[in-house]
C-alpha cells in the first residue's frame, strides 16, 4: 500500500525534517542542497513541531529553523504556492536570520552563514530551467562577495530524472523525486529506489502521521487549507488575466498600438492562459508564426476556455 501522505503539505514536511530523533534525515537534505560546500554532520531544530493542538491555518510557524556544527543558521520552507512578494519575503528572512546573531560586544568576523531553503513545487524563475537557484552576494562577473548570505529554490516543477534514471541522479534530484512523489510510493518501492536509508527513515515519518489519528487529522487540515489557498490565488490570477486581456484590446483599440507589440501582448496572454489550462501546444515558436486574426481568436478560445472551467 502506498504512503498516502504527501511530504508537499508542510505539516508533513516539517515532521519529517524536524523530528527529534531524525535528525539525519535533516542533515541528508541539507548536504544534498548545500552540494560542495563543507559537509554537515550535526544538526539542531530549533522550532521543532510541538504542542497537540491545531487548528487550520492558525498554526505555529512550519518553516523549519535549524543550526548546524559550523553555527550555520538555516530557514526552510515548503510553498506550495507563489504568494505575492515571495523573493522579497526571502531576502527578508535571510537578513533577519544573519542580524539577529549579533549582540552587544560581538564583531563582525564572528557572524556564521544565513542559509535560506525554500522548496517550490510552482515555478518561481521562468527564464531558466534549473531545478536547483544558489543565489549569493556576487558581482556581475560571478565573483562571491560572501557566502554568508545565501538563498537556494528547489523548483520541482523543473525536475527531469524519472524513475527509470532516477539511480544516475545527484542528491538534490533524488530528494526532489521524493518530495514529488512518496505519496505514491509503497515502503518497498522507496527501499528500491533509494539506498540512502535517509529516504527510508522520511519515508516511516510519513507512514507515522497515516497511522496516528490525531497527526491525520492535522495532516488533512493543513492541506485542505492549501488546497483553498491555491484555489484561492488562482482565481485572483484568472481574475487579473482576464481584466488584463479585455483592457489591452480596448487600449490597443484606442491608442493604435503598432501591431508588432499587439502580437507580442497577445502571445504572452495567450501562454498565461495555457499555463492556467495545463497546456503547451501550439509552442511559443509556432504562435509568433500566426497572423493577428489568429492570435486573436485563440486567445479568446482559451479565455472562454477558463470562464467555462470556473463555472463547471
Amino acid at each position: 500500500m502506498s504512503l498516502g501522505i504527501s511530504p508537499l503539505v508542510d505539516f508533513a514536511f516539517k515532521l519529517m525534517l524536524a523530528s527529534c530523533g531524525h535528525e539525519r534525515v535533516t542533515i541528508h537534505f541539507l548536504n544534498a542542497i548545500l552540494g560542495k560546500q563543507a559537509r554537515i554532520t550535526n544538526v539542531e531544530i530549533q522550532n521543532p513541531l510541538v504542542g497537540p493542538n491545531f487548528d487550520g491555518d492558525k498554526w505555529v510557524i512550519l518553516d523549519i529553523l535549524a543550526k548546524d556544527d559550523r553555527g550555520r543558521k538555516f530557514n526552510i520552507e515548503m510553498q506550495t504556492s507563489i504568494p505575492a512578494g515571495l523573493r522579497q519575503r526571502l531576502a527578508f528572512y535571510d537578513a533577519r536570520l544573519y542580524v539577529e546573531q549579533m549582540r552587544e560586544g560581538d564583531r563582525y568576523h564572528e557572524l556564521r552563514p544565513a542559509i535560506v531553503i525554500c522548496v517550490l513545487d510552482k515555478t518561481l524563475n521562468k527564464e531558466n530551467s534549473q531545478l536547483h537557484s544558489d543565489f549569493r552576494l556576487r558581482n556581475d562577473a560571478g565573483d562571491v562577495l560572501t557566502d554568508d548570505l545565501q538563498v537556494h529554490l528547489l523548483e520541482l516543477t523543473k525536475l527531469a530524472v524519472t524513475r527509470e534514471n532516477l539511480a544516475m541522479a545527484t542528491p538534490e534530484e533524488k530528494w526532489a523525486y521524493f518530495l514529488l512523489n512518496a505519496e505514491k510510493l509503497t515502503m518497498e518501492a522507496i527501499r528500491d529506489l533509494f539506498p540512502d536509508p535517509e529516504f527510508v527513515e522520511a519515508a516511516g515519518v510519513l507512514e507515522v502521521i497515516k497511522n496516528t489519528p490525531e497527526q491525520m487529522d492535522n495532516y488533512i487540515s493543513r492541506l485542505k487549507y492549501q488546497l483553498d489557498e491555491v484555489s484561492r490565488m488562482e482565481s485572483v490570477r484568472i481574475e487579473a488575466l482576464i481584466e488584463g486581456e479585455t483592457k489591452g484590446r480596448m487600449e490597443g483599440r484606442q491608442e493604435g498600438r503598432h501591431e508588432g507589440r499587439m502580437e507580442g501582448e497577445l502571445i504572452g496572454r495567450i501562454e498565461s492562459f495555457q499555463e492556467i489550462l495545463g497546456i503547451s501546444e501550439p509552442t511559443h515558436d509556432e504562435l509568433s508564426g500566426y497572423d493577428m486574426q489568429k492570435l486573436t481568436t485563440l486567445c479568446e478560445q482559451l479565455r472562454l476556455q477558463i470562464r467555462s472551467r470556473r463555472s463547471d
